[in-house]
C-alpha cells in the first residue's frame, strides 16, 4: 500500500514537471517565432526600400551600347513639349550617337504590371516605317525615359510647311504615303491583337535624310494615366486629327487610325494644316479647312499644290498626273469619312495606293 502511494506521488510530480516543461516549451517557441516573424518583415521592408531606390534601365534591339549613367548625362536640347512630357535631342558621350529622349512626367504615366506590359510589347516592334523603342529607363523618383533614334530630318509637319521645294515633289509625296500606310499596316495586322496608335498626326511621322517615313508615338497614350491620355485627344482634336466618333482615348480603334492618315495625306497633297479655328455648330467635331472647301463645292484642283504638277518625273513609273493626284485625294477623303464603317480598312488603302503608282 504504501509503494502505491509513493507511485502516484512520483507520476504526480513527473506529470506536473511534463506540463511545465511543456508550457514553457510553447511559451519559448512563440516567443521566437513572433521575434523571426518581426525580423523577416523588417528584413523586407529594408529590402522594399532598397529596390524603391534602384534604378532599371531595359534594353532592346539597337540599345544594347545603352548605360544609365550615358543617358542621364548626355547634354540635350529641348526640341518638343507636352504636357506629360518632354522631347529631347541628346548625344551619348560613349559613342557620340544622337538619340530622341522622351521623358514621360511621372504623375501622368500609367501604374502597375501593365506598363511593364506595354514597355516589353513596344519594344518587341520592329519595321521599316516605324520608330524603334531602344531602351526604357525608371529612375528611383518615379521618372521615366524612353530612348529612339534620332531623325535628322525633324518631322512631316515641318517638312510640309518649311517651303522646301522636295515636300512638293510627286515621288516624295507617294513615297511618304506609301510608307506610312506600311507603318501603319504592321501595326493593326502585325502581331496577334492590333496595336492602335491613337495620336497619328504629321507631328509624330520622322523624316530620315532621304525622306523616308517612320511612324513615332504609336502606343504611347497606353503608357500614360487616363487623364494624360484624354489630354493627349483633346491637343489631337484641336490640331484636326480627331476622327467624329472618338470621346474618350480608350476607344481609340483601327477606324480612328484610318481617319488620321486620312487627314495626314490631305496635308502632302494641299500643304495646309488640318486645324479649322472656327467650327460650325451644326458640325460637333474638327472638320479640316481643305476637306470643308470639298464638300462645299470648290473646284477639287484647287485643294491641292499646283507645284506638284511642275515636279519632274525623273522617268519614274510613278511620274505625277492629276489624275493620280485626284486619286489620292479621293482615297484620303474615303478615309476621313464622317462614318467608320465606309472607311477602308489599312490594307485596303494599301492597294489603293499600289494602284494609284502604276
Amino acid at each position: 500500500m504504501k509503494n502505491t502511494h509513493m507511485i502516484k506521488v512520483v507520476l504526480g510530480l513527473t506529470s506536473t514537471t511534463l506540463l511545465v516543461i511543456l508550457v514553457l516549451f510553447v511559451f519559448f517557441y512563440r516567443k521566437r517565432t513572433a521575434e523571426n516573424e518581426r525580423e523577416d518583415v523588417e528584413n523586407m521592408d529594408q529590402k522594399q526600400g532598397v529596390e524603391a531606390q534602384t534604378e532599371d534601365l531595359i534594353k532592346f534591339h539597337g540599345g544594347q551600347d545603352l548605360t544609365i549613367s550615358d543617358i542621364l548625362d548626355a547634354p540635350g536640347e529641348v526640341i518638343g513639349k507636352s504636357n506629360f512630357g518632354t522631347l529631347y535631342k541628346a548625344l551619348m558621350q560613349q559613342n557620340s550617337t544622337l538619340r530622341l529622349l522622351r521623358f514621360l512626367r511621372p504623375v501622368c504615366t500609367a501604374r502597375g504590371m501593365e506598363f511593364g506590359d506595354v514597355i516589353q510589347l513596344l519594344g518587341c516592334v520592329r519595321h521599316p516605317n516605324l520608330v524603334p523603342l531602344l531602351g526604357f529607363y525608371a529612375g528611383p523618383r518615379g521618372e521615366k525615359l524612353l530612348v529612339h533614334p534620332f531623325y535628322r530630318r525633324g518631322n512631316l509637319a515641318e517638312f510640309i510647311r518649311d517651303g522646301n521645294g522636295e515636300s512638293q515633289t510627286w515621288a516624295i509625296i507617294y513615297s511618304i504615303s506609301i510608307g506610312i500606310s506600311k507603318g501603319l499596316e504592321h501595326l493593326h495586322t502585325g502581331f496577334q491583337k492590333p496595336i492602335i496608335h491613337g495620336n497619328l498626326k504629321s507631328k509624330n511621322v520622322l523624316l530620315d535624310r532621304n525622306y523616308h517615313p517612320y511612324i513615332s508615338d504609336f502606343g504611347l497614350h497606353l503608357l500614360l494615366n487616363a487623364t494624360a491620355s484624354q489630354e493627349m485627344l483633346e491637343a489631337s482634336a484641336a490640331d484636326g486629327y480627331k476622327a467624329p466618333e472618338l470621346i474618350k482615348m480608350k476607344d481609340a480603334s483601327e477606324e480612328t487610325d484610318i481617319y488620321s492618315l486620312g487627314v495626314i495625306l490631305l496635308e502632302l497633297i494641299s500643304g495646309r494644316e488640318p486645324i479649322n479655328e472656327n467650327p460650325t455648330p451644326d458640325e460637333g467635331f474638327y472638320l479640316p479647312n481643305f476637306m470643308r472647301n470639298a464638300v462645299l463645292g470648290h473646284r477639287i484642283g484647287d485643294l491641292f499644290r499646283p507645284e506638284i504638277l511642275l515636279s519632274s518625273d525623273n522617268g519614274d513609273q510613278s511620274r505625277v498626273t492629276e489624275e493620280r493626284i485626284l486619286k489620292l485625294f479621293q482615297l484620303a477623303m474615303t478615309c476621313c469619312s464622317p462614318s467608320p464603317a465606309l472607311r477602308p480598312n489599312i490594307k485596303q488603302v494599301l492597294w489603293k495606293l499600289e494602284d494609284i503608282g502604276k
